[in-house]
């Protein structure tokens, strides 16, 4: 097997994660309630799970925009993000993420940070897990309120750069 090929796969596959999400963020009602909580609130929740969890929970800084329980969709926040907060978050947690893959080896993927429990390829794994759960999530808000199906990019299209910029599937 070439050098790093697991790394550059799962950044692939990370490219993509992002650009779904991407997708869901532009579709998605951010006032749509989910068990009483907007709908932005769990775009954040998810962003923010990625920019703690990816690279290492244990050495991580809150961005500046965050305050106390502003993550949890569970407990009430007064916070109020805007769309264009949201979108710097974004692509803030996107570029760390795509930089921190860049400075990463196969052999890391079986290596624990320091001070955390978990390998970088299970930290890895469990936000692919949580992000697409989430992106599901908010297209089911999309697809209550206007009875369309927004787009989720898979492989095929993304490996032949079939990128169109359509926002559903039609």
């Amino acid at each position: 097997m070439a050098e790093d090929t697991l790394i550059k796969v799962i950044s692939q596959q990370t490219e993509l994660i992002f650009y779904n999400m991407q997708i869901s963020m532009k579709t998605c009602d951010r006032n749509y309630l989910i068990c009483g909580v907007p709908a932005w609130r769990y775009v954040y929740h998810t962003l923010h799970s990625c920019d703690k969890w990816f690279v290492n929970p244990n050495e991580y800084t809150e961005p500046s925009i965050h305050v106390e329980n502003l993550d949890k969709v569970d407990i009430p926040c007064d916070k109020v993000l805007s769309d264009d907060e949201l979108w710097q978050y974004f692509y803030e947690v996107k570029n760390k993420v795509m930089a921190y893959l860049a400075s990463l080896t196969d052999s890391q993927l079986y290596e624990k940070p320091k001070n955390c429990d978990f390998t970088v390829l299970e930290l890895i794994l469990g936000q692919y897990r949580h992000f697409m759960c989430h992106i599901g999530i908010l297209n089911g808000t999309t697809i209550a309120k206007i009875d369309k199906y927004p787009m989720v990019l898979g492989l095929d299209a993304w490996k032949e750069n079939k990128l169109d910029g359509k926002l559903f599937d039609e």
